[in-house]
């Protein structure tokens, strides 16, 4: 796999939003704007007038829709957490009760997310801790439901014997942070398809937890 060490916070340009999300016209274009600038520069590095150039509107017609920035990021996070704990949600559902299965299946979920939505995971994980209390609530609760799918998994491969590990919240911690930096480096270029990186983290996340490699035919 080529190097994809670059100067920037991430190596991707992808600033899709999941199409779930019912944002449309100059909501949408603001939302888009403010995905790129606080991917690239950080909530604090960008300014109101820098969203409103980006999306080609007027300050004005910004605090229209959005009462200020706060609220801007506020709403790319929820829906960065929303994605995320929704793909783990329908990972689970797609698969048998075997913990070792659902373990893969919930670390392919996560790897996918990050990679597939590289700027929104980077700030839904990077500029969480500039929004107040009231603002981050909302992600803040879906966080929590996402690593609560993780440790039920994990603490049930560990009663039925499929999983050694000594630090159930180590390994998820570890687990996750795999996952987080996805989205600084993922290119679609970058050597591997999505499914091959998230089958390899779903075997790093194996090995991790104390399940033996299946042996190699």
């Amino acid at each position: 796999m080529r190097s994809t060490v670059r100067h920037t916070r991430l190596a991707s340009d992808s600033w899709n939003l999941p199409p779930w999300k019912d944002a449309r016209g100059t909501s949408l274009a603001l939302l888009s704007a403010a995905l790129r600038l606080f991917a690239r520069h950080g909530f604090g590095g960008t300014s109101v007038r820098d969203v409103a150039a980006e999306a080609q509107v007027q300050p004005a017609t910004m605090y229209a829709h959005y009462p200020s920035k706060q609220h801007l990021l506020a709403e790319l996070i929820r829906i960065g957490h929303e994605e995320h704990h929704r793909r783990l949600r329908a990972a689970l559902l797609e698969c048998g009760a075997d913990p070792v299965e659902q373990l893969s299946a919930l670390v392919r979920g996560h790897v996918r997310m990050h990679c597939e939505y590289p700027m929104l995971a980077v700030i839904a994980n990077a500029e969480l801790h500039a929004l107040t209390e009231e603002f981050a609530r909302e992600a803040l609760s879906l966080r929590r439901q996402s690593e609560q799918l993780f440790m039920d998994v994990i603490k049930r491969g560990i009663e039925l014997g499929a999983f050694s590990v000594p630090a159930p919240w180590l390994a998820l911690s570890a687990i996750g942070g795999m996952g987080l930096r996805v989205a600084h480096w993922f290119t679609p270029d970058c050597g591997m398809s999505v499914d091959e990186i998230a089958d390899t983290y779903a075997e790093f996340a194996r090995r991790l937890v104390g399940v033996k490699a299946a042996p190699t035919s």
